[in-house]
Parts: structure tokens; C-alpha cells; sequence
């Protein structure tokens, strides 16, 4: 037990190191919460735990085993947990101290993009929309077809229309305007998607882990209208709905409900949206 003694040698810049190690060990578990990363940090755990349990039992042949290869495992996590660095990397530079240096147009296109929506939805066309918000998407642009037009309803209409080229693959909104369209995006990995989720689903949950974006869809087989934003995804959502979530990320206002987790299962990389 603490005893009084011990309370009372806890110095202020103790208690504030021991608050901010608890603070960032709390930030990776929600980081990797409901990720393949559970399962991996679970085995780099349990392989440390081993190696203390080793040399307790004084295992001399699996200590030095394990000492060896300990130093790779530093590599190792660098690799399987380069997109949740990424993601944490991205979060960071999304703090206050950072948010002055990027800025985007967020007046007058909720009425277009959610009439061009409806508009789709109701004719079950495919569609998928993506909005950039802090993070850039440049390299996600370049993989598309470069428009840099204005964004009206018309032209998201004319875009998603299966006799046209450009519809295969998700357009990309940057500062108020179409940047491109025909873009690639990347998929999900995260496990169990609903498997009425088609691949365009998974590219908007893609996106939306990896950015700070947000993205749109809607289901051709259905007509059905998903709303992804921060590796979530709310499906059958109504206009009036789209345009509280829309003002709810970029205007920071509380909507009525809030998006809910859609699991996902595992899929590649930078495949093609159909």
C-alpha cells in the first residue's frame, strides 16, 4: 500500500511524468483499438514476457536466443505499425498548435454535393466523394484524372454517370473545388466488413484511416447513402442527416447522432473502386 510518506515525496514534475506516460499509453490503445494491431501488439507482448520469464528460470539457450533478436523487434514494429504511426503522425500535426497552417473552403458546398447525392442515390448510381480537410490528398489526386473545376451538381452528376470514363473511382473535393475524379484510393484492413460493403465502402474507410478526409458514398446496388469519417462508417444516411455530419466535421457543431463503427474486413491496398 502507499503510505503517507510515499504521497508525500511525489513531487509536481513527478506526478505530471507519470500523468503523460498514462496519457500516451491511453492514446495507443485507442489508436489501435478494433485494428490488426491488437493482435500483433498482444504477440510482441507476450514474446517479452517470455524473455523475462526465461531469464527468471534462467533458460540460458532461449535468453541469448531472445536477446539477439530483441534489437530487430524495434524494425519489426516500425513496419507492422507503420499505418497507425502514420495515423498517430497525422493526428498530431491536426493539434491546435498546427491547425492555423491549412485551411479549406467549407461555405456553399454541402448544397451541391448532397443534391448531387440524392439526385444519384435515387437512380442507383455508384458514387464515392471524398473532401479534404487538413491533411493533404495530393498523392491520391495525381492517381485521378486532374479536373480542378468548380464544384457544382452538375458536374458530379455528369461524373458518376456510367457512360462516362471518369466514373470508376472516387472524386476528390479540394478548397471548394473538384480537384480530380477516377481516383485510386486505399482499401481498409481492418477485419470483418459487412459483405454488403463493396469495394467503395472500403476505399472511403480507407481513406478516412489514413487522412483526416472524409468521404461520401453511395451503393449501386442500393442507392443506400454511407458517410465515412475517421476510419468509421455510418450507413443509409438522409440528406438531412449528411448535411449535420457534414457540419459537424467541418464546422465542429454536435449533430443530432453520432457516426457509428462499421467492422471491416481484410482487404489490399490500392485496388480499383467499382
Amino acid at each position: 500500500m502507499i503510505d503517507a510518506f510515499t504521497v508525500s515525496r511525489l513531487t509536481w514534475n513527478a506526478a505530471l511524468d507519470i500523468f503523460i506516460v498514462a496519457f500516451l499509453i491511453y492514446q495507443i490503445l485507442v489508436l489501435i483499438k478494433g485494428t490488426r494491431a491488437v493482435q500483433m501488439a498482444l504477440g510482441l507482448a507476450f514474446i517479452t514476457a517470455f524473455f523475462y520469464f526465461s531469464r527468471w528460470v534462467r533458460l540460458g539457450a532461449v535468453t541469448w536466443m531472445l536477446t539477439n533478436a530483441l534489437p530487430y523487434f524495434v524494425f519489426a514494429i516500425i513496419v507492422i505499425f507503420q499505418h497507425e504511426i502514420r495515423r498517430a503522425l497525422a493526428r498530431f500535426g491536426q493539434t491546435p498548435l498546427f491547425a492555423g497552417f491549412s485551411s479549406i473552403n467549407r461555405n456553399e458546398f454541402y448544397d451541391e454535393i448532397i443534391l448531387a447525392i440524392t439526385t444519384l442515390a435515387s437512380q442507383q448510381t455508384g458514387a464515392l466523394i471524398v473532401v479534404e480537410r487538413d491533411i493533404g490528398l495530393k498523392t491520391y489526386i495525381e492517381s485521378g484524372i486532374a479536373l480542378d473545376a468548380s464544384l457544382s451538381y452538375d458536374l458530379l452528376v455528369t461524373i458518376f454517370n456510367p457512360s462516362v470514363p471518369l466514373h470508376d473511382g472516387a472524386v476528390i473535393v479540394q478548397n471548394g473545388r473538384i480537384a480530380a475524379a477516377a481516383c485510386f484510393l486505399p482499401l481498409t484492413v481492418k477485419p470483418r466488413l459487412s459483405k454488403e460493403l463493396g469495394t467503395r465502402h472500403r476505399a472511403a474507410i480507407g481513406i478516412t484511416e489514413e487522412t483526416d478526409a472524409v468521404a461520401i458514398i453511395v451503393s449501386e446496388e442500393t442507392g443506400a447513402v454511407s458517410f465515412a469519417h475517421d476510419g468509421e462508417i455510418e450507413r443509409r444516411v438522409d440528406p438531412e442527416a449528411l448535411r449535420q455530419r457534414l457540419r459537424y466535421v467541418f464546422e465542429r457543431r454536435s449533430p443530432a447522432a453520432e457516426p457509428r463503427v462499421v467492422a471491416a474486413e481484410p482487404a489490399e491496398h490500392r485496388l480499383d473502386i467499382r
